[in-house]
């Protein structure tokens, strides 16, 4: 008998919060290359356009959104995933198949997205905001502000605008990161020339994040080009089209930035839920 520490519930929403502070900068570019109707700036010039415009501070635009939904989004899918896995891998020995790991990521992706979708349209919104015209701003204070301002100017339906695609993401990416970051852990293990130690965690965490970029990225320019609309698609299916129209590049657009993005933030969440884990984790016999 070995004692072992199992994750908290709420850890991976604490864990995602912590990444989510270190990258939110280049979040709030990946979303501005994204809403660009044609090709005008790329990720450096971006970058420059905005601290000119409106300071450095200006690339944490919408932090408070994004912690938001980190602790609506992320918190549900880490909780999903990680209590249900535990739950079915605690009578036995042998770790779950990739299989259903993928289906239970799935899962926990899809519920977590559509819980964090009015999170995630003002994260969206607060972000952009400084792109439009002086008065055509929503000008939200913080994300609290922002939720109850779209419910009560837009109605409730508005705040689960992009659903679907928020849904669909959530479960891909979910699957790109928690599935993978566990298989690819447990293969960079089970060679035996690596122990569980935060070299460890940062290499099967690039892996999985490189795995959800690649596998989010079209449905993450859909999501949040309907976000971000004033009402010039009639749904999920028209801004296909749409984006169609553009050329199928146009659905990998800010590729870079969201690897950029992404990936850093998944090594982050992963090595900070690891710590929490080997720390603070619930102490049981295995």
């Amino acid at each position: 008998m070995t004692e072992k520490r199992v994750s908290r519930w709420y850890f991976g929403g604490l864990a995602s919060c912590g990444a989510a502070c270190c990258t939110h900068p280049l979040d709030l570019i990946k979303v501005h290359l994204q809403t660009q109707q044609e090709v005008k700036s790329r990720m450096t010039g971006m970058v420059i356009h905005v601290v000119r415009s409106d300071g450095v501070l200006a690339l944490y635009n919408g932090l408070s959104a994004s912690l938001c939904r980190q602790m609506t989004y992320s918190l549900t899918r880490f909780a999903i995933y990680e209590t249900v896995r535990d739950f079915i891998s605690s009578g036995s020995q042998a770790p779950l198949p990739f299989y259903q790991k993928v289906l239970l990521g799935a899962f926990g992706g899809f519920t977590g997205g559509l819980i964090g979708t009015p999170a995630d349209l003002v994260n969206v919104r607060m972000q952009n905001d400084m792109k439009l015209p002086a008065h055509l701003r929503r000008n939200y204070a913080h994300a609290l502000d922002g939720l109850y301002r779209v419910w009560h100017e837009e109605g409730l339906r508005r705040l689960f605008s992009g659903a679907t695609m928020a849904s669909s993401r959530g479960a891909l990416v979910t699957v790109g990161q928690l599935s993978c970051y566990d298989q690819a852990k447990q293969v960079v293990l089970s060679t035996g020339i690596l122990s569980d130690n935060i070299f460890t965690h940062f290499l099967a965490s690039f892996i999985a994040g490189g795995c959800a970029t690649f596998l989010c990225q079209p449905l993450d320019v859909m999501k949040t080009r309907l976000m971000n609309s004033k009402g010039e698609y009639r749904g999920a299916t028209h801004c296909l089209v749409e984006t169609a129209n553009l050329g199928p590049l146009a659905f990998y657009k800010g590729l870079v930035p969201a690897g950029i993005r992404l990936v850093p933030h998944t090594v982050l969440t992963f090595i900070f839920l690891e710590q929490l884990r080997k720390n603070f984790g619930m102490k049981v016999i295995a």
